[in-house]
């Protein structure tokens, strides 16, 4: 890996001795993982506890006209069959809005569909038995009589007046609109030399996480108590929204998350049936297990990218773009996802097209319509890939237009290095990004120029390859202005705890979750190299409500910016409050000394003058031999919030070179290159890896990934067989290269680095695609994914 560092003074705050900080450093967890030892929520199993299973509807949208559950109820080993209305009397229901977005509405949704059936897959009845076995037998055992409603299947026509209303209440299917007009947009237009149009389709998928959803709710009578074990993003999030629909405390409740497999967005919001779980737990007084199996999961988990955009571009013929112009449509389903909404991803989308490039102009349209399909909402990288795809794809066909190399047209028209503060056409504020350093380390990276030469020679052959690139910006690091000012009890801040234990090690609690992404290594680092610890000395706690400090969990690229910096303060702090107990015990000053490999140190000579274990000892065990007035105090909590930026932007650019088979239409990727600027790199090889398995899920979005509905609403290929993800076999060499710009909003200066990957992959590969096939005269491909079909018909084969 290569880090460019364009600003090394901006690094002197880490240069601790010893420090952890830019080392790869293996996973805490990775033994027990490896070994087998991980605890997951299907792991865990309590005294009394039952499963849960459900009854799910076979129609899009139906009226349930009655529920019948007398053989149910008698079958072996059923504890309890559970309607909508029986929870409605325990748990309220709850509406997918924020204020911040104008206009944004949605009906209320229960834990169990009461009176109507919204989506094929929307639980409408529960039972609950000694194990998920004879809960599923006993579900067949009930009688449901439906009353099949019209369903609305197509976006287009969603809001047409002859549609029928999903929810009468509301009006209309439209759940949310935004419109955007900067700068001078049809005159730019009008005075461009060449103007590009087309349409953007992006096919609905979701995140086959390797561990399905999964839930154990326990509600303890005799304490008062609902203490949940959940693989979820956000703990804290989810103790409010059991305690605020359940109608408690929240000291009342205790979210628990251990290990969790595989996340990207999916576990990060709230879901009907684990809702149930939870009130089904408080309505019968003891444990209740739902794990999700794999239908359930392609019906229920949270789908996303499911838009169709009309795009246009302006370029004069030295290259200049003079203006964008994009209307962007999204079937979302019945319901607007609670609490961060179904209206986020198309509201990025308008933010962050031709965030990169210089141009004023830019008009934007956005339309969020109800359907009668699985919900959908934030999924990893929310809207980036859209944004990108939308931009990156009118940029190349642009270049084409006027004959310009696409890198040669980036190099003209995005922002450069040096303009910086900078707000972009849609009011976006970037601190600093790198986009003609990255631009220029990826030339290098991938001898663009000898590929070229390659790619010529091979069309002379008949063998077409191509070349397609795709420049991105990322939001990192979310201060309040993503959900707190719209009213969601979503923390943007986080916190961190660290304690001196009485054998010199450190505990660190912290509000950021582990999802796989390697967030304990990090925190761990952090805290090791803030304090002066060997990293086997730290131990660190996430996951836990009742033991963390309050913490917005890991979405949006967060946790080592925020999170992070919160350890980085924190072990700042407990250094200071050791230094200064040190000095009195060795009558020095605390400025004359520090914290290194574990020990308290002369800072000048580097000489040990005393151990962190036998400081401990003293400051525990015999405080009696302390002087007068020093009184130990070996915690600290610190905690962050961005506040200079309302985002930390990140930037980078991707590059992917493919071959295709034109008489089969099958594509080949040969190479991918991605050089990503997320500030500081606290572990390399941790970020590497978010970065290349970001790519893998954008790749998957381009050429594999689709939930196919039918024109009644059902979900045609929601198995493992039928939707087709990307496998190992399949993918490129993923060569990963960075540039350095920190922030100045934090003393780590670290970015996010999780979604960066999957922002600008299915960009280059589409713009590789159209590269190879244009000698051919094909028409532009741009519905995703590309599949051997519609490659072929782009060629006019079918």
């Amino acid at each position: 890996m290569k880090i460019v560092d364009d600003n090394p003074s901006a690094l002197t705050a880490l240069d601790r001795p010893n420090s952890y900080i830019g080392r790869a450093v293996p996973r805490p967890n990775l033994r027990r993982l490896t070994q087998g030892r991980g605890q997951y929520v299907s792991d865990i199993s309590l005294p009394r506890m039952a499963h849960v299973a459900f009854v799910r509807s076979p129609h899009a949208h139906a009226r349930i006209a009655s529920i019948r559950t007398e053989r149910a109820k008698k079958a072996p080993g059923v504890a309890a069959v559970v309607t909508g209305a029986d929870l409605a009397k325990i748990m309220t229901p709850w509406v997918g809005v924020l204020t911040h977005l104008k206009g944004l509405k949605s009906a209320p949704q229960f834990p169990i569909a009461v009176e109507r059936a919204c989506w094929a897959g929307e639980a409408v009845c529960a039972v609950v038995a000694r194990s998920r076995a004879e809960a599923e037998d006993a579900c067949e055992l009930i009688e449901i009589d439906y009353e099949p409603l019209p369903a609305v299947t197509n976006a287009e026509t969603a809001a047409d007046p002859a549609t029928p209303v999903i929810h009468k209440e509301l009006g209309d299917n439209i759940c949310f609109e935004r419109t955007l007009d900067a700068g001078h947009v049809d005159d730019a237009l009008a005075s461009s030399d060449a103007v590009v149009e087309t349409t953007f389709v992006f096919g609905r998928h979701t995140g086959a996480c390797n561990e399905p959803r999964s839930i154990v709710a326990d509600w303890n009578e005799g304490e008062q108590r609902l203490t949940v074990y959940q693989g979820t993003q956000a703990p804290h999030m989810m103790q409010n929204l059991y305690a605020k629909h359940l109608g408690l405390a929240e000291q009342q409740v205790r979210v628990l998350t251990k290990d969790v497999g595989g996340s990207f967005g999916i576990k990060v919001h709230s879901y009907a049936d684990e809702m149930a779980a939870v009130a089904i737990s408080k309505l019968l007084r003891r444990p209740v297990k739902f794990v999700a199996d794999r239908i359930e999961s392609f019906v229920t988990d949270i789908h996303a990218r499911d838009h169709r955009i009309k795009a246009k571009i302006g370029v004069k013929k030295d290259g200049t773009i003079t203006a964008f112009e994009i209307d962007d449509l999204t079937g979302v389903g019945p319901y607007s996802v609670y609490p961060r909404t179904s209206g986020i991803e198309a509201n990025q989308v308008v933010s962050l097209v031709g965030g990169p490039y210089t141009t004023p102009n830019y008009r934007a349209k956005a339309r969020v319509v109800f359907t009668n399909k699985n919900v959908m909402s934030q999924y990893r990288a929310v809207g980036h890939p859209i944004a990108a795809a939308v931009t990156e794809g009118l940029v190349e066909l642009a270049a084409a237009k006027i004959g310009m190399d696409p890198l040669e047209i980036r190099r003209r028209n995005l922002y450069a290095d040096d303009a910086y503060p900078a707000t972009s056409a849609s009011g976006l504020r970037f601190e600093k990004l790198s986009h003609h350093e990255s631009l220029a380390h990826l030339d290098a990276m991938m001898n663009y120029a000898a590929l070229r030469s390659e790619q010529k020679r091979l069309r002379e052959q008949g063998i077409y390859r191509g070349v397609g690139f795709a420049s991105f910006i990322e939001v990192t690091n979310p201060s309040a202005a993503f959900y707190g000012v719209g009213g969601a009890r979503i923390s943007s801040q986080d916190g961190a705890t660290i304690k001196l234990d009485a054998q010199g090690n450190i505990g660190v609690h912290t509000g950021v979750s582990e999802q796989g992404q390697g967030a304990e290594a990090v925190i761990a680092q952090i805290a090791a190299s803030s304090f002066g610890v060997p990293i086997e000395k730290v131990r660190v706690v996430m996951g836990d409500t009742d033991n963390t400090p309050y913490g917005g969990g890991t979405w949006a690229s967060r946790a080592t910016g925020i999170g992070g910096e919160a350890a980085w303060q924190a072990g700042k702090a407990l250094r200071a409050n050791v230094l200064a107990l040190a000095g009195a015990m060795l009558q020095a000053r605390p400025d004359a000394l520090d914290i290194v490999n574990g020990a308290v140190v002369d800072k000048g000579t580097g000489n040990e003058r005393l151990s962190l274990a036998e400081l401990a000892r003293v400051a525990y065990f015999r405080p009696d031999t302390l002087p007068p007035g020093i009184q130990a105090e070996l915690v600290a909590t610190r905690h962050y919030v961005p506040r200079a930026w309302p985002f930390a932007f990140t930037n980078g650019v991707q590059a992917s070179y493919l071959e295709v088979d034109i008489e089969t239409g099958f594509v080949k990727l040969l190479k991918h290159w991605c050089v990503e600027d997320c500030g500081t790199v606290i572990n390399p090889q941790l970020v590497n890896e978010q970065v290349r398995g970001g790519i893998v899920q954008g790749i998957g979005a381009a050429l594999f990934e689709q939930c196919l509905y039918d024109e009644r609403g059902q979900l045609l290929n929601g198995n493992m067989a039928d939707y087709l993800v990307p496998m190992a076999a399949e993918m490129p060499d993923i060569e990963v290269g960075h540039v350095v710009s920190p922030t100045s909003d934090s003393e780590l200066g670290a970015k996010g680095a999780g979604e960066a990957g999957t922002a600008g992959a299915p960009a280059c590969v589409m713009n590789a695609l159209n590269d190879a096939l244009r000698p051919l005269g094909a028409t532009p491909l741009t519905d995703m994914p590309f599949t051997p079909d519609k490659i072929l018909r782009a060629l006019g084969k079918v």
